[in-house]
């Protein structure tokens, strides 16, 4: 997996993160032990679960952001990993950019009615649906599903790994965390300003969920 989350967190502000840190002193880190997770519907716990996105600009560098308070459902049978399901919901309307003029050009309403540059104003949240859950290894698997985005569908895989499971001290609530890895056109979307000169068609995500059992 591409490793960028160092400079997600700075792009992003290391206060935020400070914060986590210091709700988190004192806290064990969770073990990853697959016999001991438990069977049932899990809920994302939206204050705590994220998808950070990188694009590469004019191929100089590579830009920054996070959609947030993502929700929706995992349903997991740990005796038979393919027949999980994933349904979440991202936000896009909540982009978070380091630039402000960014965010107001990201939601900026086509001109006379006419196409957005890029998702226009008050955009529908993106969804994904997963179609097929293969596992790769002990605490891997490649989700296969339809991602909804910008009133287009299409078929998306995502590389994921368990990073934590336990008991979350501060909801009490039996939990399972996951980082994963996915990449889009996002000319297939819909969405293609600025390719033409420079801006990447190319968009990589990385996401990390919590999901708590309901």
């Amino acid at each position: 997996m591409r490793k960028w989350t160092l400079p997600l967190a700075a792009s992003l502000g290391m206060a935020a993160l400070s914060v986590t840190a210091l709700n988190a002193q004192g806290a064990p880190a969770p073990t990853i032990d697959v016999s001991k997770v438990e069977s049932g519907t899990y809920a994302a716990d939206a204050n705590h679960s994220m998808v950070g996105w990188s694009v590469s600009h004019l191929g100089f560098n590579d830009y920054l952001g996070i959609f947030g308070d993502v929700a929706g459902t995992l349903e997991l049978d740990p005796a038979n990993v393919s027949s999980a399901k994933v349904d979440v919901t991202i936000p896009i309307a909540s982009v978070t950019v380091p630039s402000a003029g960014l965010k107001a050009h990201l939601l900026k309403p086509g001109e006379n009615g006419g196409k957005p540059d890029f998702f226009g104003a008050e955009p529908m949240p993106a969804r994904f649906v997963s179609t097929k859950v293969e596992q790769t290894g002990e605490t891997e698997a490649t989700i296969t599903g339809n991602l909804t985005l910008n009133g287009v569908t299409k078929p998306i895989t995502v590389k994921a790994e368990i990073s934590g499971m336990g008991t979350n001290m501060m909801s009490q609530k039996a939990t399972i965390g996951f980082h994963g890895e996915a990449a889009i056109k996002r000319s297939d979307f819909g969405v293609d300003f600025g390719i033409p000169f420079g801006i990447s068609d190319e968009v990589d995500f990385w996401i990390t969920v919590a999901f708590e059992k309901q």
